[in-house]
């Protein structure tokens, strides 16, 4: 997949711009604050149709206009294909490929698989588990509709849940027949979703590691655990067994909280560097490296999946990572063939000697 145009209208803090792009590698160089982050971010619309750094779609027009626009020129290999994104103030967002709109938003995540890699991922290392449930949620969604289907509808039934518990509390009363209606779906669509993640994440810990020893010269070793409810029954109890005994045995509790306290929503994954946690003992440069290793490994993973190469968006890549570091990611990209790359930096210098090593095609853009 490659982007060969993009065009902005009132993106964030771009009142019109048009790129025509190398189908390899494209740098955007400026001083911090000139918008580089932001081009990224609208490559990042065109695959999934949101922002990466979590803005609402309406925080994304420029001050003081009525709507944006991002229109992206895809070669699939095949033919070329338009996407276009327009936002408008007072409508809801509309996504059209090839001056067809999208029923549904959830139709044209897939088409262009795209994995980045920036300074904001550190929230996956630093955050709560809701941040790694979503960054785990996203990478198996680009290859995997049924998926996010089973997602969409588990979420749906939890919001659903969870209200009914509040509406009790407040009313003072409760109904556990009422509620067991939200049990069965729960159960159905929560399991097939564990089950995935945990398939995923078995696939995919093996590129982690071997990334990881690459950049890092294999001076740490790392490991990613799939935490769950679900893995808390005993050897022969299956996902749905556990799944309804749960919510059975802790009917009580999500009354008090008014909320449900058990199931997939609570998911999470520890990621751990010699037997403990990143978060606790990573020095800035180590937990860099792992990030970088996990989204290489997001990568491998999609092309494997899909046949599909994803673009790969390096946001700011280069800081807190030391030259040797920077020299080993430099020959894994040039070696693994990652397909079109887009680099942001503040130093034109080091983006030249960079794109120099890679010996690919490219252009830099000065922003």
């Amino acid at each position: 997949m490659i982007i060969q145009k993009l065009q902005l209208i009132n993106f964030k803090n771009h009142p019109e711009k048009t790129f025509s792009f190398s189908p390899q590698i494209n740098c955007f160089v400026g001083n911090n604050g000139a918008g580089k982050t932001n081009l990224l971010d609208a490559l990042h619309y065109l695959s999934v149709a949101k922002s990466f750094l979590g803005n609402t779609d309406l925080n994304n027009i420029r001050s003081d206009e009525d709507f944006f626009s991002i229109e992206g020129e895809i070669f699939d290999g095949e033919k070329e294909n338009i996407i276009k994104i327009q936002m408008p103030k007072d409508a809801k967002k509309i996504i059209k490929k090839n001056d067809k709109s999208y029923d549904r938003i959830a139709d044209h995540i897939g088409f262009l698989p795209s994995v980045i890699i920036s300074p904001y991922d550190s929230n996956l290392i630093s955050d709560s588990g809701e941040s790694r449930r979503r960054f785990l949620d996203a990478m198996i969604s680009q290859t995997d509709a049924e998926y996010l289907f089973n997602l969409i509808q588990y979420q749906k039934t939890i919001q659903q849940r969870n209200a009914l518990l509040k509406s009790f509390a407040k009313n003072r009363y409760f109904d556990a027949e009422n509620l067991e209606i939200y049990n069965e779906p729960l159960i159905k669509f929560g399991t097939r979703i564990f089950e995935k993640r945990r398939e995923f994440t078995d696939s995919i810990l093996p590129l982690i590691q071997s990334y990881y020893e690459i950049i890092s010269n294999g001076n740490e070793k790392v490991t990613v655990v799939y935490q769950s409810h679900l893995l808390e029954g005993s050897g022969t109890d299956q996902p749905d067994q556990i799944f309804r005994k749960l919510l059975t045995e802790n009917l009580e509790k999500d009354r008090i909280l008014t909320y449900t306290s058990k199931g997939i929503h609570k998911d999470d994954l520890l990621f751990e560097m010699n037997g403990n946690s990143i978060k606790k003992i990573g020095s800035q440069g180590q937990q860099k490296s792992f990030l970088i290793a996990l989204k290489l490994s997001q990568m491998n993973r999609i092309k494997e999946l899909t046949g599909k190469t994803p673009v790969l968006l390096l946001d700011d890549i280069f800081d807190k990572l030391d030259d040797t570091r920077v020299a080993q990611l430099i020959e894994l990209v040039n070696q693994e063939h990652f397909g079109q790359i887009f680099i942001t930096d503040t130093s034109k210098e080091r983006t030249e000697n960079v794109v120099k090593k890679i010996n690919e095609e490219s252009k830099i853009f000065e922003i």
